[in-house]
């Protein structure tokens, strides 16, 4: 493995830190690296062509009270893979807030867990304002471009896919929502190479959805009116439709005539979904109800008759309380523990001719950070891999398959002491020599699982792929990472075939040159 060190950030957390989303598998990195012909324990599949991008939360700098394992600095985490070999790189996300809190040499911005009384500047980002912008939840790709995202809105920031480099904001030729901004977890539909979003914020109509075309130009932005301000995570589409929806978990309107944002489940308010044409008027919205829940993340939406069909995973208690917990980091943080919220797998059908609803749990087992073979995408699909988690942490302890069609799981779990993050399915491509990479998979499981590890019984992190089609016998391969990787959430994997420059170099890394 040939290594260089390609940055270094001052960071100004304290040495006897405590804070367990600050430290062990949460430890942020404050190194950037390039590392090239990465070290393999196995064999790396020669039809693993393109790049699995990551994004991570890493702390620069304390918190003004209370951190939240949400609030870290944005960092993406590269690992491309082409004619069997291998490159990684790293980049913080250089955000306006990263660059504004280093030159101040501390936190201006309140997180997550704090009130936005504490801003230290009277501007800011995010559904409740006065927030920072850390960009460190989501990644997607769109036309070639990696775009990072934070949890409650904020700016999308274009990263390039080889080499981790911020390009700056998007901006959607001079159209871009800026204040507003866009929630994590916009779409891309590799069909029509549309991006699909939503956002929402304090002011009525408290969401916006939108549609950016293949050019890159913000061609549809409707508003979806809502009863008040709302939390939504996650968004879904079919061929024809898109779903938001409207949980009953929203701040509590009596503190936020305070200006105080707290969160309460209403156990007493059902859940609703809006599906709307794809580019449909607010007028066109159908709103459906459903069993009061709270759902963090989709698998998948597809058209089936007069349905649609969702498919996410189900929190059987979203506001589970403290009794039992002696630790005060579990007690804290009991809101983001898999088992605490019961987040299982689960089915919503919406007609659209009755407006009935139907929904079913599809799984008993808990789990979340659900993936599937992009090329299904709001399409009928079979498979979901996802991850299982720690008892009473925020950690992955292995993956979970899913298999709707028979109902049969296959998993694979890491030793203890090892933790993963969101685990992306790429299928196989076929690579022909002196020819561009294209998809030559044959069945919706034919390719594989590539994910991150924090291992911390070797202080190390590991890049593992496995065969999508047999999860449970392992990994086929293991590439050893320069340093060890902050645990985290959000992943994407985007072919060679997607990415313009990969064709014309000799070498995946040599693409980072161009």
């Amino acid at each position: 493995m040939d290594v260089e060190v390609v940055g270094k950030f001052l960071s100004t957390l304290p040495e006897d830190d405590d804070h367990p989303y600050r430290t062990g598998p949460w430890r942020p990195q404050s190194t950037e690296w390039d590392a090239d012909d990465l070290t393999v324990e196995g064999e790396l599949p020669r039809d693993l062509d393109g790049v699995y991008l990551r994004n991570t939360e890493n702390p620069l700098h304390p918190a003004m009270k209370a951190y939240h394992p949400f609030d870290g600095d944005g960092m993406i985490h590269v690992v491309g893979f082409r004619d069997g070999k291998a490159f990684y790189r790293n980049r913080f996300v250089r955000t306006d807030a990263l660059a504004e809190e280093n030159e101040a040499g501390g936190p201006l911005w309140p997180g997550l867990a704090e009130p936005v009384s504490l801003a230290k500047r009277e501007y800011g980002w995010g559904a409740r304002t006065l927030m920072k912008d850390a960009s460190s939840t989501d990644v997607i790709v769109h036309r070639g471009t990696a775009l990072t995202s934070f949890y409650q809105c904020g700016d999308l920031y274009r990263v390039d896919p080889f080499s981790g480099d911020t390009l700056g904001k998007q901006e959607w030729n001079g159209a871009f929502p800026f204040d507003w901004g866009v929630s994590a977890h916009p779409k891309v539909d590799d069909k029509t190479g549309e991006l699909l979003f939503f956002n929402y914020s304090k002011q009525a109509p408290f969401m916006h959805y939108g549609v950016v075309d293949a050019n890159n130009d913000l061609v549809h932005y409707v508003d979806v009116p809502l009863p008040g301000p709302r939390l939504p995570h996650d968004m879904a589409f079919t061929e024809n439709y898109v779903i938001l929806n409207d949980f009953p978990l929203f701040w509590e309107p009596e503190y936020l005539e305070r200006n105080a944002h707290v969160a309460r489940f209403h156990r007493d308010i059902p859940s609703r979904f809006a599906v709307i044409p794809r580019r449909g008027d607010t007028s066109q919205i159908q709103w459906f109800e459903a069993d009061p829940t709270y759902v963090l993340h989709f698998t998948n939406a597809y058209e089936d008759g007069d349905e649609i069909v969702l498919d996410g995973f189900y929190q059987g208690d979203p506001e589970p309380s403290d009794n039992g917990l002696g630790d005060k980091w579990q007690r804290a943080f009991r809101f983001l523990a898999l088992d605490r919220m019961q987040a299982r797998l689960h089915r919503w059908r919406f007609n659209l001719v009755t407006g009935g609803v139907r929904e079913e749990r599809l799984s008993d087992s808990i789990s979340e950070f659900g993936m599937i073979n992009p090329g299904n995408a709001g399409a009928k699909y079979r498979y979901t891999y996802a991850a299982t988690g720690k008892p009473g942490w925020f950690l992955f302890d292995g993956l979970l398959k899913h298999d709707l069609q028979t109902g049969a799981e296959e998993r694979f779990a890491f030793d203890d002491g090892v933790y993963g993050s969101e685990t992306a399915m790429a299928p196989r491509s076929n690579v022909a020599a002196g020819a561009a990479p294209s998809l030559g998979s044959t069945g919706e499981d034919d390719g594989y699982l590539v994910t991150i590890t924090t291992d911390m019984n070797a202080d190390a992190s590991y890049c593992l792929v496995f065969d999508a089609a047999r999860v449970g016998d392992g990994p086929v391969c293991k590439l050893a990472l320069p340093e060890r990787v902050s645990s985290g959430t959000h992943s994407t994997w985007a072919p060679g075939s997607d990415l313009r420059r990969w064709q014309n170099t000799d070498t995946a890394a040599g693409a980072i040159g161009l």
